[in-house]
Order: structure tokens, then C-alpha cells, then sequence
């Protein structure tokens, strides 16, 4: 009897602003295992919107780390698809339609505030855990429910944040850690959908892109589950459907430091060259819990 295709679509989203270190690998081997596993289909998306760290040799070698590793996609920047383009760069009338409609439904709002002012605001310190994610958005600093919006104009040259529910509480259903809880406006504030540089944020261009390539599962770092609130919210306001989500533990260095791109002596470029092969590094992602 022959099988109906699988309906599952994961995704390897890489962003060129380095290079790929053992926790990208594991994360994007953990994404493609479970494509295998469920029969489905791989989809390779480059998320260079970063301009200001973004390097065309960076993508040259995602490509090849990558294919070095044992992994392949059916859709992707290079091989194209039904859902091209796969470069975040060939998407931004895409991110500025959802953008127009959130203006439109008055869920959005112009930001002047910067990160040094909220951070005062709050009286959270300037480095330290509230450096690695959005701090929450004082209510004070909103314009009053309902003012008039101004037009985005052709060039946007100011920030616009996302006017989160206060009080609501979201639920989702992680497919590693379980049930995860959070309240908006307590948890996280009003966040960044577009920058002064004319540039979407990462929450809208994920969040838009998962929907329009029809991924059904989103395997990443569980340094993303607040990121996933506000994706989820974004979704619902934008009328699109929520995929599943997988967060993988982070792999810590010898002192217990998260990795990073700056991890040069983990990344999958150094190790090749000091002969460590893919099966090493595959057997230890699968010696892990």
C-alpha cells in the first residue's frame, strides 16, 4: 500500500552573520531528524535581514556546513520552490503587506522611546539578562487606545511596536517542554514588528514567513519561547495559521556559557579543519538527552 505524503514541514532558518557553531548544528539536525521522521519535507530559509552583521562568505559557508553535516532540503534559496523567494532580503514587500494590515487594524503604534529610555524606566540594568531580550515595554510610554495613527509612509524612519493584550494569558503546547505559560504585558510588553531603518523585526518576518511557507513545526533554541508568545500573538492578528513548536535545550561551552557565533574554536569550520567528522559530531548530538 503506498503511503500519502506527509503533510509535515520543518524548516532550517539560518542566519549569515557568522559562522554556524555545534549549537546551530544540533538544532538544525534535531529540525531535519524529525522532517525524516514524520516523512515530510525540509525547507532551508536564509534569514539575512541583519544588515549590519550580515556577510555574503557567511552564506557561501552555510551552505557548505551544512551539506558537510549530512543534511539536505527540497525548498530553499538555492533550489527554489513553491514558496520562493527563501531569502529574507527578496521578502520585505511580503513583511511591509502584514505590516500595512496591522497598521490598518490599529494593533500597532510609532515608538521614539529607546532601549537605554525603557530600561530607565523600569529601572532594569543596562546589561545582563535584560540585554538578551526585548525589556518589557512600560504601558506609560503607549499613546492612549485609539489615537490616531499616523501613515507609514513610504520609508518608515521610526520604530513601531506591537500593542500587546495586557493581562491576557497565552498557552502553547511545546513539543520538548511542555505546556508554556505566559501573560502579556507582565511576561513581555509591546514589541518591535518594524525598525526606524526601514527594516521588519524578527518577530513579524518569522512569524509571516512560517505561515507563508506552510511550515507546520518550528524546531529552535529555547532561548525563543518568549519569542514565541509574541509570534503566536502576531498570527492571530494577522489571521494565520500557528505552527507546533520544539525548543531544543542550549549547548553550554566548559563554563556553562550559552554558545555563540563567537564560540570560533566550536564552530562547524574549525572543527572540520581539525578533522573531527560529521558521524563524531552527529553521534554526540544523539548521546544527548
Amino acid at each position: 500500500m503506498v503511503q500519502p505524503p506527509s503533510s509535515y514541514r520543518g524548516r532550517l532558518a539560518p542566519s549569515p552573520t557568522g559562522y554556524l557553531h555545534l549549537g546551530h548544528a544540533r538544532t538544525f539536525w534535531l529540525a531535519a531528524e524529525r522532517a525524516r521522521a514524520a516523512g515530510g519535507t525540509v525547507i532551508l530559509r536564509n534569514d539575512d535581514l541583519d544588515a549590519a552583521r550580515f556577510r555574503l562568505d557567511f552564506v557561501d559557508a552555510m551552505y557548505e556546513d551544512l551539506r558537510w553535516l549530512g543534511l539536505t532540503w527540497s525548498e530553499g534559496p538555492d533550489v527554489g520552490g513553491p514558496h520562493a523567494p527563501y531569502k529574507q532580503r527578496e521578502r520585505l514587500p511580503i513583511y511591509r503587506a502584514a505590516l500595512a494590515q496591522l497598521h490598518a487594524a490599529g494593533l500597532i503604534f510609532p515608538c521614539t522611546h529607546t532601549r537605554k529610555d525603557v530600561l530607565e524606566a523600569i529601572g532594569a540594568p543596562h546589561e545582563g539578562a535584560a540585554h538578551d531580550d526585548e525589556p518589557v515595554y512600560p504601558a506609560s510610554f503607549r499613546p492612549p487606545a485609539g489615537a490616531p495613527l499616523p501613515p507609514l509612509g513610504d520609508k518608515v524612519s521610526v520604530n513601531w511596536r506591537f500593542r500587546v493584550p495586557d493581562g491576557e494569558e497565552l498557552v502553547f503546547d511545546d513539543k520538548r517542554f511542555g505546556p508554556q505559560r505566559a501573560v502579556a504585558g507582565r511576561d513581555f510588553g509591546d514589541f518591535l514588528v518594524w525598525r526606524k531603518d526601514d527594516a521588519p523585526s524578527y518577530q513579524l518576518s518569522c512569524a509571516v514567513d512560517d505561515a507563508a511557507m506552510r511550515i507546520t513545526e518550528v524546531v529552535r533554541g529555547a532561548d525563543l519561547i518568549r519569542s514565541t508568545f509574541r509570534q503566536l500573538l502576531l498570527l492571530r492578528a494577522l489571521g494565520l495559521p500557528a505552527p507546533d513548536y520544539y525548543h531544543c535545550p542550549l549547548m553550554l561551552d566548559d563554563a556553562g556559557v550559552r554558545l555563540a557565533k563567537r564560540h570560533d574554536a566550536l564552530s562547524l569550520r574549525t572543527l572540520r579543519a581539525q578533522g573531527v567528522t560529521p558521524a563524531e559530531i552527529i553521534a554526540k548530538f544523539s548521546s544527548e538527552p
